[in-house]
């Protein structure tokens, strides 16, 4: 996909996302993507050489290979909102190895999935795609519905089947979030240990965080603090949705924020928004992934080049877009994943 392209994809908010200048956080204050971003980033963290080799080879395959950015599909949504509601739209999908050709065909650095998907085909795959296994899930099958993330097998057991990396979930704000914390640190501890990558779904969940008709589960306040403490437990990659508004903490009144969180380092630009969730990663020592969210049929293709925009020029590393991919006939899913990445390796398309 050329850049006129993008531009066209962008409609009425081109110039708007590809012209503005970030006045908040200054790029200079980021540690910024590039091919050389794991030698300049983390050779001098307590990273072990194992890991450093798998952060490479997540970092080094695919379209977007050596270029510090990443594109990745995660297809867990089969557990986390049913295996119907996933896969009826395009029931090739049930069979994972589908899942996994999809990843390959559409030159995505990583393959996320459950251990059941990853497993069923390790052997073949394995090699030839690096494989993020999914420890935990809320398996959406209790009834009342309750949002606990439970592990779904072990690090070890990740590691066996050929890992590069694991991933995991944690619900911040939930009542439920001190046991995950512990749970995913010791984890990820376990994981650097065998030499694998870590990869933190950043995700808040709380209904508190509703507060007169705003949704708040997307304010960058209080995704960027999620943000931070999935750092502090020393995830490698941050996977966050990407920010809709601001200002949780101050609509619901609880926590603490300061001012200047608001006059200076955000705006209510898209790309100031999701720049603060950079800088809450460390000032993009880890990088900031934001996912794709959910299909919405014709206007996909342009929702997710929007995304990638304005994630690639906040200082993010790229996208993690599932069902935009695969909830439609495979060549449009390659052709959406393609042009993500498109984005990326875009030259026009610089940091903010």
């Amino acid at each position: 996909m050329s850049y006129n392209n993008i531009v066209d994809l962008l409609g009425k908010e081109s110039d708007n996302l590809l012209n503005h200048e970030c006045k908040t956080i200054s790029k200079d204050m980021l540690h910024l993507p590039g091919a050389d971003f794991i030698d300049n980033v983390f050779k001098d963290t307590n990273r072990s050489p194992q890991v450093l080799r798998s952060l490479q080879a997540l970092y080094g395959h695919g379209r977007l290979a050596n270029t510090g950015y990443v594109s990745i599909l995660p297809v867990d949504q089969g557990i986390e909102h049913s295996a119907g509601a996933s896969f009826a739209p395009n029931p090739i999908y049930f069979d994972p190895e589908n899942i996994i050709k999809l990843a390959i065909d559409g030159g995505c650095n990583a393959v996320a999935s459950t251990f059941g998907v990853l497993a069923s085909c390790s052997r073949k795959y394995a090699h030839k795609i690096p494989f993020v296994v999914k420890l935990n899930h809320n398996e959406f099958l209790t009834y009342p519905e309750t949002y606990s993330q439970i592990s779904f097998g072990s690090v070890e057991e990740a590691w066996n089947l050929g890992a590069t990396a694991v991933g995991a979930t944690i619900y911040f704000g939930s009542d439920d979030s001190n046991r995950q914390i512990v749970e995913i640190a010791q984890a990820f501890e376990r994981a650097h240990e065998l030499g694998m990558a870590t990869i933190l779904w950043c995700y808040l969940r709380n209904p508190g965080f509703k507060k007169d008709g705003v949704d708040y589960h997307t304010a960058t306040d209080l995704t960027a603090q999620a943000n931070h403490l999935g750092v502090t437990i020393q995830a490698d990659i941050i996977k966050q949705k990407l920010p809709t508004n601001n200002g949780g903490y101050n609509a619901i009144n609880f926590g603490k924020t300061h001012k200047s969180v608001y006059s200076q380092l955000t705006t209510d630009h898209p790309i100031d928004l999701c720049r603060y969730q950079v800088a809450n990663c460390y000032m993009g020592r880890n990088g900031l992934i934001n996912s794709g969210g959910a299909s919405a049929g014709a206007t996909d293709l342009s929702e997710a080049v929007t995304t990638a925009v304005i994630n690639k020029r906040a200082g993010g590393h790229g996208l993690i877009s599932g069902r935009k991919a695969f909830q439609k006939p495979v060549n449009e899913g390659i052709q959406l994943l393609n042009a993500i990445q498109d984005v990326y390796l875009a030259k026009e398309i610089t940091i903010s």
